[in-house]
């Protein structure tokens, strides 16, 4: 497959995971492999760079911003995020237990592949996983409330969206939904709604380059600590994609019904159980999910580089 391809491919699963609550294109990315290259690039934004702006420079700047890849990866999330928001939803709503089934598969192996990277796992990587652990479930178990939808509202929730977004492990949809603002940004994605989403897009540049440095600084400085924490936070975001769930209280976000309380329950636990679809279905979707990160990430990472 050419790298190109590979890079566009990427850019399109990431979007995809991007619109659903609960599951995070930065964990996308780091099944792939493009993970460290995408913060590399994105933390870029320095003096150099400036100086290469100010001397009108435009090629060096490209390749110093890795700007093939950059927006290669962007057009593809860009792309996903317009042609499946509706599919996504429409799954979420039909049938939202097979969909979560598939993407707790998906995490469980993402953290499998994560731990795997950890080298000289000791007491503190774990003691540090557990209280990324504690980060993920406590933000999967937050309430939805509802804050104004003004336009300094939607730059700021694409500035906290688009941090969450590059984090594996947390769902910058779920922290939208949080904020009251998933079915409002969700509508003006669909309607094409022009100043909405450029509003939005600002907030998320501004986030993106701010976070990137952080992110980056962590990666170079404590990798392997970096890594555990964020391993933890995918495991305690578990919670939020368990497929066994009873909604005990909605509410109305635009013309959507979003779960605003849910209480998890053991399969056999789920209203009207039936063996085949409240049971063997999702362990077969959730089966599907690992399956799916093992083969995807062998197919991305045997001849990427590095």
């Amino acid at each position: 497959m050419p790298k190109g391809l590979k890079i566009y491919l990427s850019g399109l699963l990431m979007g995809a995971a991007d619109v659903v609550p609960g599951v995070s294109g930065g964990t996308i990315a780091f099944i792939l492999g493009v993970y460290d290259r995408l913060i590399s690039a994105l933390s870029r934004v320095n003096k150099d760079s400036v100086k290469m702006l100010l001397k009108a420079d435009f090629k060096a700047l490209w390749l110093y911003f890795d700007g093939t890849f950059l927006l290669l990866l962007g057009s593809g999330i860009l792309t996903s995020i317009f042609i499946l928001a509706g599919f996504v939803t429409y799954l979420l709503e039909v049938y939202p237990s097979y969909l979560w089934s598939f993407f707790f598969g998906l995490i469980l192996a993402s953290a499998k592949l994560l731990i795997n990277q950890i080298q000289g796992f000791n007491w503190r990587h774990f003691l540090i996983m557990l209280l990324g652990a504690g980060v993920g479930m406590s933000l999967s178990l937050l309430v939805p409330t509802q804050f104004n939808t003004s336009l300094s509202m939607v730059f700021f929730s694409g500035m906290v969206a688009i941090c969450a977004m590059i984090l594996p492990g947390i769902s910058g949809s779920f922290l939208l939904l949080m904020m009251g603002m998933y079915g409002f940004i969700l509508s003006a994605i669909k309607s094409f709604d022009l100043l909405v989403i450029s509003i939005f897009s600002a907030g998320a540049l501004i986030g993106l380059l701010s976070f990137s440095k952080i992110l980056n600084y962590l990666l170079n400085r404590a990798r392997f600590m970096t890594l555990a924490a964020l391993t933890g936070v995918m495991l305690g975001a578990l919670v939020k994609v368990w497929p066994w769930k009873v909604v005990t209280e909605w509410m109305l976000l635009s013309d959507k019904k979003i779960p605003l309380e849910e209480s998890l329950v053991l399969p056999w636990g789920v209203p009207n159980f039936h063996f085949l679809t409240s049971f063997a279905y999702p362990v077969l979707f959730i089966s599907v999910g690992f399956l799916s990160v093992i083969l995807i990430s062998y197919i991305f990472l045997r001849n990427s580089d590095k």
